[in-house]
């Protein structure tokens, strides 16, 4: 001990040197003592290292390394979580064997780094600009070759460039072990971690309670985290070899700050610093809804969400109780209803597809098979359940055999992957017997539907106007049917009650007319306003459009999205309820005279940004990736508090799986907002949204119209001036005369920037929403943009005439509508 006192006095010593310059190193006659709140930043100032207490309340004492440029302190790393300071007496330092440890008052060690290798005078501790506190020989070679690393001993929050996993060399395991609260940095009772058993798979345990999975790696994802898809803020790799097992992940843009953490309440989360804002902005969740609770619908159970009861058996099972599943506890799960004859050779393999797959802890992989390979591994074992790709790019390859009860599985409305059950051949003979049967009852009804459908429409061009009416009812009719089979669970109001709201549809209460017809304002009996929008026979807009919007919006819920109410089928009537919007439109706003002075920059850049974040719900967090194809200035509402929210999703349309982009030969939306490969080639995508909103950003900027933009200068539109601007450095004189000076400077710069970012004229070249929210939240710099896409429009003056409106618009206007049924 006299030894170690005699030490630890000559580091006190030299303690002087760290506090006079600026370090981020410890050599073995350093220290950092906390009396004297001396700490070590890393080389590029992103990171420090130092004691800290958790709250202004606690007197504990820890050491630990946070962010050096974030003004909230944000705590990545702790040593000595279970053994606190109660005191500053703490001493950090590096002895002469080269170890890092943790000394108090009275000389006694609270925590160590216990390298193993043989020690050294000649090492030093760094702390790297990644938050990785290393312990290196100062002579070796090769800069990364540490003897120690707090990389390897992680807590609760999970850095860029971390290996996430298991090193089966060094016999480490990486994993995260939540706060006990969010002041009490101690170990809490969740756990995240790598499960090598059977083919890997990432369990969150509660104790020893296992509360969700994260599935398998399909060479995409893991296969029950579908929010894990390709964006602009990070990549990410998985690895899984005979010497480690990891995911990591690395920022594509170092001047963003994003971590992911598990939080005291056994939720995983990652956060994005927004500088603007000065806060932590949730980007995604790990964890998305109850059918996430591992197990919840037991042995052979599928959980779906989108059910009111949300646990059903698999296919060619039944409950194990009745009365339990009743009650809605399904923790004992579901037996087969004819067992499996593995003697006989007659079970066979039943398709399930849009899952996750069940856990694969009882699991054997391998990575050459075919999937026809695999069936017939499987039917090779009698204790073989399942069998499924390993890899799903590429039309899939590999194979994944299960070897016992199927337990976890869900349901996905996208990302879902496709599994065989094994299944017995009665099961099998059953499902073919259905089939035919189905066949033999089909087919002469289609082809009697045919024949009338041909008379129908040979009668409907003869006696066009006699049966509108009749026509109408079918429809009605029809639709009640698609709406029972889609269950979309939306509030159906009779027509008297909308005819007493309104007044009748009085024009008194008519706010507008858009492509689809008519909208009125209307007040229920209990009070409540709402917004009418009717269909017109007059209108190029029909059931297609009725039913699409029904389907797109009535189960989304964001504060930016408008929300539907109900309908209305009676009386050969199409009506759709919404909430009213007393502002009316964002169009009836900015290109108006009077109104857009009230328009000040703080509320503009307000509206931008909650458009930014009603698109990124619709293209990433809805259930469907869904992309709007009509965004423009009169499709934006305003309520009370001018909060805008993107209405009229008649056009919209849904991308499943994996699927970033479609294509169509109707190609419908608005004039100066059609991304060019849509208005061209028929495609859409989110990135064809990313352009309408750039566009919708300048005009918002400007309180001028992209289509009927005229300058005397020159023949462009909206895009080509603000380009042309751009290039000169002139910016600012793109801004709306109204503000007359009174905006921030920065903000109105960098929304130009952006919108200039999102209207380049190939998609690859315009960021997605998640990028878009980050950089109108944040400082990150920003990549120059490049010619825009549609940057002039050689237009003869009264053409650009035709895009003004002076009314409510809550669907596209035929004035403003091209619709062509080929791709140009």
């Amino acid at each position: 001990m006299n030894c170690f006192s005699l030490f630890l006095f000559l580091s006190t010593i030299s303690t002087f040197f760290i506090t006079s310059t600026s370090t981020s190193t410890i050599s073995a006659t350093q220290n950092i003592t906390d009396a004297g709140g001396k700490t070590i930043v890393s080389d590029d100032d992103n990171f420090v290292l130092g004691f800290f207490s958790p709250t202004n309340a606690s007197t504990n004492r820890y050491l630990g390394i946070w962010y050096n440029k974030i003004q909230i302190r944000t705590v990545v790393w702790v040593a000595n979580r279970e053994t606190p300071i109660p005191d500053t007496s703490g001493v950090f330092l590096l002895d002469n064997r080269g170890i890092l440890m943790i000394v108090n008052r009275s000389n006694s060690m609270i925590w160590s780094s216990n390298s193993s290798i043989p020690g050294s005078n000649n090492r030093v501790a760094e702390l790297l600009g990644t938050g990785n506190l290393v312990i290196r020989n100062v002579n070796d070679i090769d800069p990364e070759n540490y003897v120690w690393q707090s990389f390897d001993y992680p807590g609760d929050t999970f850095l860029p460039n971390m290996k996430f996993g298991i090193d089966f060399r060094k016999g480490l395991e990486k994993y995260l072990t939540a706060w006990k609260s969010v002041d009490d940095p101690s170990p809490g009772e969740y756990t995240n971690r790598f499960d090598p058993d059977g083919y890997p798979q990432i369990l969150l345990r509660k104790g020893s309670d296992l509360q969700y999975n994260s599935g398998p790696w399909n060479g995409l994802r893991f296969s029950g985290m579908p929010n894990l898809q390709t964006n602009d803020i990070y990549t990410f790799r998985f690895e899984y070899n005979d010497d480690e097992l990891y995911y990591t992940y690395e920022l594509v843009n170092s001047s963003i700050v994003s971590r992911m953490i598990l939080n005291p309440e056994g939720r995983i989360e990652r956060f994005i610093w927004i500088e603007r804002r000065l806060e932590w902005s949730l980007y995604v969740t790990a964890q998305m809804d109850n059918c996430d609770r591992y197990g919840l619908c037991g042995v052979y159970g599928i959980c779906n969400i989108a059910e009111s009861r949300a646990c059903e058996c698999l296919r060619g099972f039944e409950p194990q109780s009745a009365d339990e599943w009743r009650r809605t506890d399904w923790s004992n799960g579901c037996v087969r209803k004819v067992e499996l004859n593995c003697e006989g050779g007659g079970d066979g393999f039943v398709k399930l597809s849009g899952v996750k797959l069940p856990d694969t802890r009882k699991t054997r992989f391998n990575r050459t098979m075919n999937l026809r390979e695999c069936e017939a591994e499987c039917l090779k074992n009698c204790n073989c359940t399942a069998y499924a790709n390993l890899d799903v790019r590429s039309g899939g390859s590999g194979c994944l055999l299960w070897f016992d009860n199927l337990v976890d599985i869900r349901v996905y409305s996208e990302n879902g992957q496709d599994i065989y059950l094994r299944m017995a051949a009665s099961e099998l003979h059953r499902d073919a017997k259905a089939k035919r049967r189905v066949r033999i009852i089909v087919i002469p009804v289609l082809v009697t539907v045919a024949v009338i459908l041909v008379i129908c429409l040979f009668v409907f061009r003869w006696r066009k106007q006699k049966i509108k009416g009749v026509n109408s009812v079918v429809r009605e009719h029809n639709f009640a049917n698609e709406k029972e089979s889609k269950d979309w669970e939306l509030p159906l109001f009779n027509f008297n009650t909308i005819a007493d709201a309104t007044n009748n549809f009085s024009d008194e209460f008519k706010l507008g007319e858009g492509g689809y017809g008519p909208v009125y304002k209307g007040r229920l009996e209990e009070g409540k306003e709402i917004a009418v929008k009717r269909h017109s026979i007059k209108s190029n807009q029909g059931l297609d459009e009725f039913q699409n919007e029904v389907q797109c919006i009535a189960k989304l819920q964001h504060r930016n999205l408008v929300k539907l109410l109900g309908c209305c089928i009676e009386e050969g009537e199409r009506m759709l309820i919404y909430e009213y919007m007393p502002n009316k439109s964002l169009n009836s706003f900015i290109f108006d005279e009077g109104k857009r002075r009230s328009l000040d920059w703080s509320k503009r850049y307000n509206i931008i940004i909650g458009i930014a974040r009603g698109l990124l719900y619709l293209h990433q967090d809805s259930r469907l990736r869904i992309i709007h194809r009509d965004l423009k200035a009169s499709n934006i509402l305003l309520d009370k508090e001018m909060n805008p929210r993107i209405s009229d999703f008649g056009l919209a349309r849904g991308l499943e799986g994996n699927d970033t982009k479609a294509n169509t030969k109707r190609v419908m939306g608005t004039y100066g907002y059609m991304a060019p490969e849509y208005a061209i080639d028929g495609i859409y995508s989110t990135k064809s949204d990313v352009f309408s909103f750039g566009v919708l950003v300048l005009e918002i900027v400007s309180g001028k119209k992209n289509r009927g933009f005229r300058h005397a200068g020159h023949d462009l539109n909206l895009l080509g001036h603000a380009w042309r601007l751009y290039k000169n450095g002139k910016h600012l004189e793109l801004i709306d005369d109204t503000m007359k000076g009174a905006y921030v400077e920065s903000e109105v710069r960098r929304a130009i920037h952006i919108a200039l970012l999102c209207v380049q004229k190939y998609p690859e070249d315009r960021p997605d929403m998640p990028l878009v929210v980050l950089m109108l939240g944040s400082e990150i710099p920003l990549p120059e943009p490049i010619q825009p896409g549609f940057y002039t429009d050689r237009r003869r003056p009264q053409e650009a005439e035709s895009s003004s409106s002076n009314y409510l618009e809550w669907s596209s206007s035929n004035r403003l509508t091209v619709s062509y049924l080929q791709p140009r």
